[in-house]
């Protein structure tokens, strides 16, 4: 069985504003994780749980964030199991490898960086951070990201991982250089450490299910156009075309 990694341009022209903006809306969130931030009034167990048990909160919360991902993209794209589900079995396979894979992974790889840096406040001490994530986290996560897709979408042989990280590396690690900095910046002024993989985890959530929802329709137009010649709209995994006799 041989994979397919289709590679994704991600162009953002986007303006985003910075400064009091940014500010305000960093206070309005965390109060800088003091008790006026609507994480303190209203996540105060799910910090405490942060603090108390640090890995497994972030499993629970990178598992159940990496599931519903791949739920709603499936829904966003109508891409449906052979039964007609939007919980195809992805779906509790990305679920395990948040829980099991990129949790354990990032909790580790940040607590590093955060003691590489700690108590250096400095903007340039704040710059090299984003420098040293961007070429030595990201690559990592990145790339151990790309195998378990690898594996998620049947693949078994080392050549059919070595294709789809190969082909998917750059990509994946442009939109990282993207929204990277920015989050990692965002964190650096707002936000309690112990909240830093969990809001990684936000960001990668929200990005993520863009672009697995734009993947999936793109691959089920060219599955369109490959058993109707034209755009006619329908939905459904590739197998099911076989399956109906399309």
């Amino acid at each position: 069985m041989s994979v397919k990694f289709e590679k994704e341009t991600l162009k953002t022209t986007q303006n985003v504003a910075t400064g009091d903006l940014a500010k305000d809306l960093g206070e309005a969130l965390t109060k800088g994780g003091g008790a006026g931030g609507y994480l303190a009034r209203n996540g105060q167990a799910y910090l405490k749980q942060l603090q108390s048990n640090p890995l497994r909160t972030k499993m629970l919360t990178s598992g159940t964030l990496a599931g519903l991902q791949e739920f709603l993209a499936s829904w966003i794209a109508k891409d449906r199991s052979r039964a007609g589900h939007y919980f195809t079995s992805r779906v509790p396979k990305m679920a395990i490898y948040g829980a099991f894979v990129s949790a354990p992974l990032g909790h580790v790889l940040i607590s590093i960086l955060q003691k590489a840096f700690r108590g250096r406040t400095s903007l340039k001490a704040k710059i090299f951070q984003i420098i040293v994530s961007n070429l030595v986290i990201s690559p990592i996560q990145n790339t151990v990201y790309l195998i378990a897709m690898a594996f998620i979408a049947g693949a078994r042989t080392f050549h059919q991982v070595r294709a789809t990280v190969k082909a998917g590396f750059m990509p994946v690690m442009k939109v990282s250089w993207i929204t990277s900095p920015i989050a990692l910046a965002f964190a650096q002024k707002f936000l309690p450490e112990q909240t830093w993989v969990p809001f990684f985890n936000i960001v990668a959530f929200v990005i993520g299910t863009y672009i697995n929802s734009h993947t999936k329709k793109k691959r089920l137009a060219a599955l369109r156009k490959k058993h109707y010649g034209d755009a006619r709209s329908t939905s459904g995994r590739p197998e099911d075309y076989d399956r109906r006799g399309y």
